[in-house]
């Protein structure tokens, strides 16, 4: 993979440097190593920045205006890995770009040379820039912060033992084995025992970051799992009046609470595709100030270049919560609340995922139900949605339905997902 990188970015993009870094899971130095004999065998040379979260690595990226690979699983289980990379800049790969390497990679024509391999550290630079725009008001909070074992523990101290909050931080040992929790935020187990922790030490919120740091989950003061679109709502409400741009991007799996509250707003809503890099490219190519996904990822570019780090969203809910008297709790208590479901993950192999998607939109158009087709179905009901879509991490559908009643949600989820496993077998 390191050799194919190196030649497709000198043959096709016209660069011979590229950032590489990793986190902290027991294979990445391991992967990182090969990779860069691979790339440096082509004549591409290597900016190595070591351990960092994948942000950092963005943040890289940006600086150099360069681009580079992040070797990392992110959320998923202690014994996955991969590669995050970028050809274009800082954003990663997505799409026919993915699909185009693939086959550039399978061709095995690479080219041969000496790149070169530079050591560097991007702390300290970083450490300045999530700093940078923070501006904190006369309210000191008291957060919890769960680095979940994972990259983030490399510089978490160092950036809240110096913002303007109580800040106790949780399992921070580094520790790529993740012996406390699943290092997925958006999972409900893995927010426990920052729930607990917060009641104990009657916290004013809690966060906790995924393995690689571009992911958070937060919880409020009374303990409670907030969901990320009433996050998102926070950050919204706090800049819609300082950005001449007002569209949000929220990507296609989000409550229609949060539609409702950029519409309520003033703003313009704009549902997207699921996918990080889907969704980081379009809010940096359309100048958005805002977007962010279900899962927990967040861009913001109503002050600064954002490179879509979970610990930068933390600061930013800090300043929110340090300039008011409310509770988190409070300030969430007049969002519109409706019926739903988590997201539900169907196991369905790479091969017939697709094809019961495909299906599902045969059943919609022969129904005449009103849908979006921008990433899987999302299915439009005057009391509720359903969305079906193929994982783009894994070989699973996703599912997740919402309703304004408990009774209609029951209904979509039974038609559904009887549907979804007929097609399935």
């Amino acid at each position: 993979i390191g050799k194919s990188y190196g030649t497709i970015l000198q043959e096709k993009y016209k660069k011979n440097t590229c950032i590489v870094s990793y986190d902290n899971r027991l294979s990445s130095t391991n992967l990182a190593t090969n990779l860069i004999k691979g790339i440096t065998s082509t004549g591409c040379n290597v900016i190595n920045y070591g351990l960092t979260t994948t942000p950092m690595n963005y943040y890289g990226r940006y600086l150099n205006q360069l681009p580079g690979i992040m070797v990392t699983a992110s959320h998923n289980p202690k014994d996955d890995n991969g590669f995050k990379f970028s050809f274009d800049g800082v954003v990663n790969a997505r799409g026919e770009m993915i699909d185009e390497f693939k086959d550039f990679t399978f061709n095995g024509k690479f080219m041969t040379g000496n790149g070169t391999i530079t050591k560097n550290d991007i702390t300290e630079k970083y450490l300045e820039y999530l700093k940078y725009s923070i501006k904190f008001g006369k309210r000191k909070r008291k957060v919890i912060v769960d680095c979940g074992n994972g990259a983030t523990c490399i510089i978490a101290k160092k950036i809240f033992n110096s913002v303007y909050a109580n800040v106790e931080i949780i399992n921070e040992k580094s520790d790529g084995t993740f012996p406390n929790h699943h290092p997925d935020p958006t999972v409900a187990s893995s927010l426990v025992q920052l729930q607990k922790r917060i009641l104990e030490k009657k916290a004013d919120f809690g966060v906790s970051f995924d393995g690689d740091g571009d992911r958070i989950g937060v919880v409020n003061n009374l303990g409670q799992i907030v969901p990320i679109e009433n996050i998102m709502i926070l950050y919204i409400r706090d800049m819609i009046n300082n950005v001449k741009n007002k569209t949000f991007l929220y990507d296609i799996k989000c409550s229609k609470s949060l539609e409702d509250e950029i519409i309520k707003l003033g703003g313009t809503p704009l549902m997207y595709r699921t996918g990080a890099s889907y969704t980081q490219n379009k809010v940096h190519t359309d100048s958005i100030p805002f977007g962010g996904e279900y899962s927990g990822h967040l861009f913001f570019q109503d002050r600064d270049v954002d490179c879509g780090s979970a610990i930068y969203a933390t600061l930013r809910l800090m300043e929110i919560m340090s300039k008011c008297s409310d509770t988190l709790s409070n300030l969430c208590s007049n969002i519109p609340v409706y019926f739903h479901t988590e997201e539900i993950k169907i196991p369905c192999t790479s091969e017939n995922k697709f094809k019961v998607i495909d299906k599902i939109k045969e059943y919609a158009n022969q129904n005449k139900y009103p849908s979006s087709t921008i990433d899987g179905i999302k299915i439009f009901f005057t009391n509720g949605w359903v969305l079906i879509r193929a994982s783009n991490t894994g070989e699973n559908i996703t599912f997740r339905a919402e309703a304004t009643t408990d009774v209609g949600l029951t209904n979509l989820q039974n038609i559904f997902l009887n549907l979804i496993n007929e097609y399935n077998n």
